[in-house]
């Protein structure tokens, strides 16, 4: 049995690239992105109501995995990418069917002119992300106290300290805006350390790039200090 899904929408994120993105959405509560919804599902009738909830469940294609294949046993990097575990037991991208799910905060639902757009908040969510789905989050079922988290029973904490050079706080205070505050974005980011995990247990001084909005974001890390060094605004 086969099936074909068409997205109903299209993600706009500041993460234009999967390096550096939060690996569960919320973590990173200065993550925005948008969902603009495609023809024919672009109609103010198919989102009345959804206003009203904080929260939404957002399933999607992981598009930037499509080429990479399925793996039955992964290395989760919470686990410090050490220990393999079953595919279904975990969240990773290399999965049979290219399915992601993730719920993110809710901020507006803008219609006119034809255009319906969602405006997110904590999202981890790659720009241009195909959307197949969109659900109200349901507090009273989707939140549930006693269930257990195997090898992820509680939230990661963000163990890293960020500086960042004067050039680079000179950036970050020209793009401040009402909608982005990119110092705040990248201390979220860069503070749950976003290297793939064999890195992590590597002496010395490591330099890292990666893509944020509309800049180059380079840094480096040393023991449990991280320091923005630039920020290169892309043309």
């Amino acid at each position: 049995m086969a099936f074909t899904l068409n997205p109903i929408g299209i993600i706009h994120s500041c993460f234009k690239e999967k390096f550096g993105i939060p690996r569960q959405p919320g973590l990173v509560t200065e993550a925005r992105a948008t969902l603009e919804l495609l023809h024919p599902y672009n109609r103010e009738e198919a989102v009345r109501g959804l206003e009203a909830f904080s929260h939404i469940w957002i399933t999607f294609v992981f598009h930037g995995c499509l080429t990479e294949g399925w793996k039955p046993t992964v290395r989760p990097p919470r686990l410090g990418g050490n220990k393999r575990l079953g595919v279904f037991a975990t969240r990773s991208t290399y999965r049979p069917n290219p399915i992601g799910l993730s719920v993110v905060e809710l901020e507006r639902v803008v219609t006119e002119k034809g255009s319906v757009v969602l405006y997110l908040k904590g999202a981890d969510l790659l720009d241009q992300t195909p959307v197949l789905d969109i659900k109200p989050y349901l507090p009273y079922v989707d939140s549930i106290p006693n269930a257990t988290g195997g090898f992820a029973p509680d939230a990661p904490n963000p163990g890293f300290e960020v500086s960042f050079s004067e050039r680079a706080r000179l950036v970050c205070q020209q793009a401040h805006s009402p909608d982005i505050n990119l110092k705040v974005l990248i201390i979220q980011l860069l503070s749950y350390d976003p290297r793939p995990a064999y890195c992590a247990g590597e002496p010395g001084r490591q330099d890292f790039a990666m893509k944020l909005l509309d800049f180059d974001v380079k840094w480096e890390i040393e023991g449990e200090n991280i320091l923005v060094v630039d920020i290169l605004k892309v043309h």
